[in-house]
């Protein structure tokens, strides 16, 4: 080789006149130049010349194909010494097979080259698809089309491939086109030639041979060249101007291949139906020698019926390379064109000349292809290369880049306000919005909504604030069907004429040409395709996750212009994406579920809800194992979890820092401030920055049920209880069990009495949030349960966090604690573990709370964010820092006000983190098994919730082997900045 590996394409770039800032040492392109030419004169002369006529031709193959297809090939590989091979449909596993079968036969290594317009998905199973180019052209950055063609092209090179005929540029001016549509990257010529120029350079970054197409422009006809011949009416001023725009630029850039169309241009090639692919006056004149293009020329496919209607097998792959193409793609029928081409060359029609032009041009482009030291394709771990994370990471960047909003009339988007909102989604379209809903459904409460007519649906739809309407059509390919059924749009109206209407299109945006009207349309987002991602990135965006950004690429009507871009900003939530996004690796992310399996394995748990989020951006989401040991039920997304003491910084935490914020109160404020009764007591003089930081000597806990059992029978007291609600008995406790109702009294005045410990150290306690509790219920004058829903939760969009779950949510949604055979005598299931927090009715300071890992981690990002999450301010940076602090390190407490904090000494075996975080971080574990922790320097939160204590809660394995704390630790591993 002439030049080391690592140089090979930067002299490939120069050698295809790509201009960089930074040329290439002059004296190592001319040692290359020069091994260049020795490489092709050698195998140009030791030829013959049946070797020579067949390096013209390409023929096309199925990696599906039957044996006797394959077989065929091989025979033209050996008997007619063709050039190339052009791979379609199959699959990544046996076309590198075949690929390295067909060179270890060839004499002459074959240039191999795919349609990979979008990814080599375009015509492959088991590989990966990126967006189309009209999803990409609507991308304002050209920077993000240059990384898609590079990645597209190390597919390319991976699967050992030299040649992606890509990109397109043609500019689809025309609607109704039937073949190129989607396939463009608009109707602007300005815009297609950045993108193509951006596409060209990256897929040519790879290493890749490329191939504009279809000269001299195929993007304004309502024929498919497939089936017909279409004619392109226009003046030779309008082509120059727009249709050849594109070719001149990416050509002044090193574009190495041009692909030539089957269209009837009569400005430009006079004769009737004279295919542009067999016109002298087109490839020559025009393309070789107007503009001055000297790489490969091909020709489309030659059994196209825009050709192979007009000329016989053999005449028209003549008639094409005398028109001055080089490489005659897919033949009907090569050993005829074969013996066409060697008869007119010793005729003296075509001259040595003209043969070596373009068989020199063909075997230089295998040089700059590599194949002057041809490798076979390594088949071991292809299809896992070629579908590895990195691809959704790219994808879910250039969709975010492209969804655009084209109205938004009253600034409806993002939606901000969630709490006291209704929302429903309707599904338009034949194909499944099922990631649409399913995301929209992480940010608020939204009821898919379906009726077969549409009195009915009108009905149903009238309670509703905002009506979200996805249009799917199928993702499958660029060419697939995108307009509105007539139902579709009278039903359109009539609801946008009755609702708020989202309409969200999620397929090719000309399906807005059908609507008569727009007026009564609040808002429309185009997110052009129905993937998964776009799907779910379009949510996101509805919410305020994620900012839209993109450009119309083409024009609909008076309403929408080219380019029309309204821009929606992000106001903080909790976003939903791939680990690499945020700089975590997913390989080494596996290691937590390796982790999570060996607990369930060892039955430290039943099951768990995992999450994960950098960033602000939720990359792991996962559910494992069941409810219970009994495997009946698997753990879904929105089960709840009891989630103990996380109660503390979920509920009663958030409400004392508003009031601290508010300056109602201060870290200073004694309990006799808050609750005069306690003013002769030994806590009165107790501080709210002593009892948040388990400072305060108090107790850790006082057993209440225990006297409430009969002490003789060891059972629950008469006195105390009943199986069904009474007037002096009717806070429920469990399932068919009630306490009477001045428990409560009694409760508070244990803990008025109780002792304070000698010691001044530290020591967790439960008691001081009872007080808070019973303060904030008398401050507001509202429970508890309704103070944090209409503080907090709502607006926070945490639908699934609650007291009493019972009452919003099935049973068989809610995860159970414990078979209590020492006190409720019963399973706990939808009611507070905590015995003290049950005695109380299951609402406490301390305990009582159910949530979800999605919800926790809403309520720890919002603290990440120091009290701003959803566009909406809850307290300032300066109250969160105040409560985010360690008062009292110097006497060996970690805690924070309220927030568990690492421990203080980084060697320390015990404590409730990995060892491996901020001293800024904080948290809090609960004893059902919960556990969560934020970390501001790493932008990591981390919620893991399970119910360690079912069947019984002396199940200490969770503890004991520090898993929660081990997965932390590989989390961190994972980071890679």
């Amino acid at each position: 080789m002439c030049i080391r590996k690592r140089t090979f394409f930067l002299v490939l770039f120069f050698l295809s006149h790509i201009h960089y800032a930074q040329q290439p040492n002059p004296l190592l392109v001319k040692h290359c130049i020069e091994e260049q030419g020795k490489w092709v004169d050698s195998l140009y002369t030791g030829m013959s010349l049946e070797e020579r006529v067949g390096q013209l031709f390409m023929i096309d193959i199925f990696s599906s194909a039957p044996n006797e297809k394959i077989t065929k090939v091989k025979q033209l590989i050996e008997n007619y010494h063709i050039g190339g091979v052009i791979f379609s449909k199959g699959g990544p596993q046996r076309q590198a097979k075949l690929n390295n079968e067909f060179q270890a036969l060839s004499k002459t290594p074959l240039l191999v080259a795919m349609d990979a317009e979008w990814g080599l998905a375009m015509r492959l199973d088991s590989t990966y698809a990126f967006p189309w180019n009209m999803t990409l052209g609507a991308i304002k950055d050209n920077a993000l089309i240059e990384k898609v063609g590079k990645r597209i092209g190390e597919h390319c090179k991976r699967l050992g491939v030299h040649i992606n005929f890509a990109p397109v540029i043609d500019i689809n001016t025309n609607p109704d086109n039937p073949i190129i549509g989607n396939r463009s990257f608009g109707e602007s010529r300005d815009n297609v030639t950045e993108k193509g120029l951006a596409f060209m350079k990256g897929l040519q970054g790879a290493g890749i041979l490329t191939s504009g197409k279809h000269f001299p422009g195929h993007g304004d006809t309502n024929t498919d060249s497939h089936k017909a011949l279409p004619t392109i009416d226009f003046s030779k001023q309008r082509i120059d101007s727009i249709e050849l725009y594109p070719y001149k630029k990416l050509i002044s850039q090193g574009l190495t291949g041009i692909m030539v169309a089957h269209l009837n241009v009569p400005s430009l090639e006079p004769h009737l139906n004279s295919p542009s692919s067999t016109s002298e006056r087109i490839v020559t004149q025009l393309l070789k020698e107007k503009l001055g293009f000297n790489g490969l020329i091909y020709t489309d496919a030659l059994n196209m019926k825009g050709a192979s209607n007009f000329k016989e097998p053999g005449d028209l792959d003549l008639a094409a390379f005398m028109a001055g193409n080089d490489m005659l793609l897919i033949s009907e029928d090569i050993p005829k064109a074969h013996k066409k081409i060697l008869k007119a060359y010793k005729k003296g029609i075509i001259s040595e000349a003209r043969l070596e032009h373009s068989v020199k041009k063909i075997l230089n482009a295998k040089f700059k292809a590599g194949l002057n030291i041809y490798n076979p394709v390594r088949e071991e771990n292809l299809v896992k290369d070629l579908n590895d994370v990195l691809n959704d990471m790219l994808y879910e960047t250039l969709m975010e880049n492209a969804i655009t909003v084209v109205k938004n009339k009253n600034q409806v988007l993002p939606i901000k306000t969630l709490k006291d909102q209704k929302f429903a989604y309707l599904n338009f379209g034949d194909d499944s919005g099922e990631a649409f809903l399913k995301q929209l459904k992480k940010y608020a409460f939204v009821d898919w909504v379906k009726e077969e007519t549409l009195g009915k649906l009108l009905r149903k739809l009238k309670p509703y604030d905002k009506v979200i309407i996805g249009f799917h059509k199928s993702n499958a390919n660029p060419w697939k069907g995108y307009k509105f059924s007539q139902k579709e749009l009278a039903w359109l109206y009539e609801i946008a004429r009755n609702n708020t209407v989202i309409l969200d299109v999620f397929t090719r945006p000309y399906a807005l040409l059908d609507l008569r009207t727009t007026t009564n349309f609040e808002t429309i987002i185009l997110s052009y395709q129905n993937s998964i991602i776009s799907q779910e990135l379009s949510a996101q965006i509805i919410f305020g996750a994620r900012s839209a950004k993109g450009s119309l690429p083409v024009s609909l009507g008076d309403d929408f212009p080219i380019h029309t871009s309204i821009e929606t900003p992000n106001i903080s939530r909790l976003s939903y994406g791939v680990s690499e996004s945020v700089g975590v690796n997913s390989e080494k992310l596996k290691k937590v579920d390796s982790l999570v399996n060996v607990g369930l394995k060892q039955e430290m748990i039943p099951g768990l809800q995992l999450l994960i989020a950098r960033k602000g951006k939720v990359f792991y989401n996962k559910q494992f194992g069941f409810h219970t040991p009994d495997k009946e039920n698997k753990v879904k997304e929105n089960d709840l979890y009891d989630v103990a003491s996380l109660t503390k910084i979920l509920a009663t935490l958030p409400l004392l820092m508003e009031l601290n914020d508010k300056n109602t109160i201060s870290l200073d404020t004694q309990v006799h401030e808050l609750l005069p009764e306690f003013k002769d007591s030994n806590k009165s003089e107790l501080t709210l920055k002593q009892m948040l930081s388990h400072y305060a000597k108090l107790e850790p806990w006082i057993p209440f049920y225990l006297s409430t059992i009969d002490s003789l029978t060891n059972t629950l007291s008469d006195l105390y209880y009943r199986t069904s609600p009474e007037k002096q008995y009717r806070i429920e406790v469990a399932e068919n069990l009630y306490i009477r109702n001045d428990i409560k009294d009694t409760i508070y005045a244990m803990v008025k009495e109780s002792e304070l410990r000698e010691a001044k150290e530290y020591k967790y306690s439960d008691l001081s949030f009872y007080l808070f509790k019973k303060y904030l219920e008398e401050f507001y004058n509202m429970k508890m349960e309704n103070l944090v829903q209409e503080h907090f939760y709502k607006s926070l969009g945490a639908n699934f966090t609650t007291y009493l779950p019972l009452q919003k949510f099935n049973k068989s949604d809610i995860i159970p604690s414990e078979l209590d055979v020492y006190f409720r005598n019963q399973k706990i299931h939808g009611y507070v573990h905590d015995q003290g927090a049950a005695l109380l009715g299951g609402v406490s300071g301390h305990a009582g709370l159910f949530s979800t890992a999605n919800d926790v981690a809403k309520i720890m990002q919002m603290y990440l964010w120091k009290g701003f999450y959803g566009g909406k301010r809850y307290f300032s940076p300066e109250t969160f820092d105040r409560f985010n602090t360690c008062y009292y390190c110097d006497e060996d407490v970690r805690r924070g006000l309220g927030f568990d904090k690492p421990q203080l000494e980084e060697d320390e075996e015990e404590g409730p983190t990995c060892g491996c975080v901020s001293m800024e971080s904080f948290g809090h574990s609960g004893f059902t098994g919960t556990y969560t922790w934020a970390d501001p320097d790493k932008e990591i939160v981390y919620v893991f919730m399970s119910n360690r204590t079912y069947p019984n809660s002396d199940n200490e394995k969770l503890i004991s082997s520090s898993l929660r704390t081990k997965i932390q630790a590989a989390i961190y591993e994972a980071i890679e900045e």
